[in-house]
């Protein structure tokens, strides 16, 4: 054989090679020329949608959008999911199924509701929603935790992936949940025979804005990311009387105060540090008068914590404590406080192998400098229900939504940017819309990559 026959049909070869299997980078690139297509209408999306915030339970009209938007796409839409424990509420969670071949079945989540804010940021599509709450109260709405670029990246994705079906196989669940502000729409979703009227997912993910993040990275916190909550009432119950004479009383003023400070020593000296825990007292109400003595005193506390052995310790001290200061203090028996546990949020757990998986395909996509591991926090959100007690591999991802120019003077000022849900919270739409789109896509593009 000649060499010149050789050599041409080496390059013969190569081009088939790289005609069959091309590149990352050119994939990537079309997964960017798409978004470039688009990203002017999510845009108008996401401006429409933080113009018209609902509240949770009352996601009805952001529901509808949502649910219709996702018909357009070919997608399989089942509305109103949910059933909560106050009947008087609809669900409006949303489910739609897509299934293209075999594979693993992935969900993918946005949250729907939005807050009892008054918006200050002065945006020409800033909200000037009123309505009522759950207790009857106006209140103005606003998008103060950026639900509206998390739905907005929801429909983004859905869109990239119906149109990149030839890369990807299995069955893809698009999830909208209601009533994640107020911890209660996961598990409204689960009681609803979710995961026996639809595919159970092999993997969940959603993703949340992050206002100390610069827009064009996302972050990751392997292992628990995010605290459960726990709400608590505590009524403490004295015997009220005249100020002038306090010896005829049993002031519950002097115990809530005593409770207060006995309070804190439960994560102080009863709580590993190893094992973080917060318990915050944020409401404390008594009284009517200078010189009257009430009858009792209402506290509203939080606890904070990853572990539920650490919760269950951490609720047992908080009774034995509230019980103890009022025994001591003399008030009879007839008159002890009464404590009530609310319905709670369970903790975020992000699996260590999905996220490992998922950040190989955010470097790929976004580039090594624009991923970056982050500590985790103990604010909370329910979206860890969705794991069934971590045996459904989950993992949430922040995504950056600053001006990486003020990210960059608040941290050499020490001076806090506006945070989530803050009346100034206001993201920065287009590269963080982008960068959200472009990450869940690639996200899920590797969990059902042919």
């Amino acid at each position: 054989m000649s060499r010149m026959l050789l050599v041409t049909r080496m390059l013969l070869i190569t081009g088939v090679l790289f005609l069959l299997a091309p590149t990352a980078s050119a994939q990537q690139l079309s997964l960017d020329a798409m978004i470039d297509r688009d990203i002017a209408s999510w845009l108008a999306t996401y401006r429409n949608l933080h113009a018209a915030p609902e509240l949770s339970h009352r996601e009805e009209k952001t529901s509808a959008f949502v649910a219709s938007e996702l018909r357009k796409l070919g997608f399989t839409v089942t509305e109103r999911i949910g059933k909560y424990q106050n009947t008087q509420w609809t669900g409006y969670g949303i489910v739609a199924v897509m299934k293209n071949g075999p594979g693993p079945t992935v969900l993918v989540r946005t949250e729907l509701d939005a807050l009892p804010v008054e918006e200050k940021t002065g945006l020409p599509y800033s909200s000037n929603v009123k309505t009522k709450n759950d207790a009857g109260v106006d209140v103005s709405v606003m998008h103060a935790c950026g639900h509206d670029i998390h739905m907005t990246s929801f429909l983004g994705t859905a869109k990239m992936l119906s149109e990149l079906k030839s890369r990807w196989s299995g069955t893809l669940v698009m999830l909208g949940q209601p009533a994640e502000e107020t911890g209660d729409g996961a598990n409204a979703m689960l009681r609803d025979n979710l995961y026996t009227t639809f595919p159970k997912p092999d993997f969940a993910i959603a993703l949340h804005d992050k206002p100390e993040l610069e827009t064009g990275k996302v972050g990751y916190t392997p292992g628990y990311a995010m605290a459960s909550a726990t709400s608590i009432d505590v009524k403490i119950r004295g015997v009220g009387g005249h100020g002038s004479a306090p010896e005829t009383t049993k002031d519950p003023i002097v115990v809530a105060a005593q409770v207060v400070m006995a309070l804190q020593t439960i994560v102080s000296r009863e709580n590993s540090p190893l094992d973080p825990a917060v318990v915050t007292v944020g409401s404390i109400h008594g009284g009517t008068r200078y010189n009257i003595i009430p009858d009792e005193v209402n506290l509203q506390l939080t606890v904070r914590t990853y572990k539920e052995e650490v919760r269950k310790r951490v609720l047992a001290s908080i009774e034995r404590i509230v019980k103890g200061v009022a025994a001591t203090a003399g008030i009879p028996e007839d008159r002890a406080p009464v404590i009530k546990v609310a319905e709670g949020t369970g903790s975020t757990y992000n699996d260590p192998k999905l996220i490992e998986r998922l950040v190989g395909a955010f470097k790929q996509a976004l580039g090594d400098e624009n991923v970056v591991q982050m500590p985790p926090m103990m604010a909370s959100e329910d979206f860890g229900y969705f794991s069934m007690d971590h045996s459904i591999p989950a993992t949430i991802f922040w995504l950056g939504a600053s001006d990486p120019a003020k990210v960059k003077a608040s941290r050499e000022s020490g001076v806090a940017l506006p945070g989530l849900h803050s009346a100034l919270f206001a993201p920065v739409p287009e590269p963080t819309l982008r960068t959200g789109v472009k990450a869940m896509t690639s996200a899920v593009l590797e969990l059902m990559k042919k």
